[in-house]
């Protein structure tokens, strides 16, 4: 299996209610080590920039309203296929579709307040690590 890298934002409703510690106890138990991490409150102008891809859906403006609604922890994971084990264990956007014992089943509030975002893809793996990270930032 190839080592990868993948973006994890521990989102605001997860942080305002101090669930960092649990949710990277959850990505480490899978085998993801944590590579680089920042807590930050990001801007309007950030949130936009960051979900872009989806500006033309009717969620957008809540999305980036809920984004900038308090502090994130953005974090780069790495392991072995770290990009789908991510995923799994976050689960299904909607936390009433996830899984038991996933990140969104357990803790999420809401579609929206899900508590974690997740990298889909490598590529867009690559450009959302770049976007809050650069090479030095992220120790393998």
């Amino acid at each position: 299996m190839p080592i990868e890298r993948t973006l994890s934002i521990i989102k605001p409703d997860a942080t305002r209610r101090d669930l960092t510690g649990k949710i990277n106890t959850r990505f480490e138990e899978v085998g993801l080590r944590i590579a680089a991490q920042r807590r930050i409150h990001l801007t309007l102008d950030q949130a936009q920039g960051f979900y872009a891809v989806h500006k033309d859906r009717a969620f957008f403006d809540d999305l980036c309203k809920f984004m900038i609604s308090g502090p994130v922890v953005v974090q780069v994971l790495e392991g072995e296929n770290a990009i789908a084990k991510n995923r799994e264990i976050m689960g299904a956007t909607n936390p009433a579709n996830a899984d038991q014992g996933t990140i969104r089943k357990d803790f999420a509030e809401s579609i929206e307040a899900n508590s974690v975002h997740g990298s889909d893809s490598p590529k867009t793996a690559a450009l959302e690590i770049s976007y809050f990270f650069n090479e030095l930032d992220i120790v393998g």
